[in-house]
């Protein structure tokens, strides 16, 4: 996988091949690595869509908002890590969400500031290596697995 640098051109066709291609609802996904090359997992809460399963950091884009926009706001939200850079643009993957709608999830590397996880949304977090990946979905393991792949280069 050839991974992208994230410009402003690239995000505004990024929003516009979603919409093109009829997706009702976007998501972005960051991928947090710490110096061990280590990446942040969060679990969803038991009564949650797909309770216990372990994502990347992610949520949905407001009206209005670009993805680079919505990847500061739900990284700050959901762990009380502030993005201090968004990296390179890793792909995305297509699902069908709680509701029934068509998503897309847009996955970008981030650098963070702050050191204390903050969990509002999710109930654990793990720093995880490649081999507590599985505990993830398919989509993700693949999101992961080529930046592993990627950064090995």
């Amino acid at each position: 996988m050839t991974f992208s640098p994230t410009t402003p051109a690239l995000l505004v066709d990024l929003a516009r091949a979603a919409e093109r291609d009829g997706i009702a609802k976007t998501v972005v996904g960051a991928v947090i690595a710490d110096g061990d090359g280590k990446v942040l997992l969060l679990r969803r809460s038991a009564d949650d869509y797909l309770g216990g399963l372990w994502e990347l950091p992610s949520g949905g884009v407001d009206d209005g908002e670009d993805l680079a926009e919505a990847l500061r706001r739900e990284v700050a939200e959901e762990t009380g890590l502030m993005v201090s850079a968004v990296g390179d643009y890793l792909g995305y993957f297509d699902y069908r969400s709680g509701s029934g709608r068509a998503t897309r999830q847009f996955n970008f590397t981030v650098a963070v500031t702050g050191e204390a996880i903050k969990l509002t949304e999710h109930d654990a977090h793990r720093w995880a290596d490649s081999a507590q990946h599985h505990r993830t979905s398919t989509a993700v393991r693949a999101v992961l697995d080529a930046w592993r792949a990627g950064t090995a280069r």
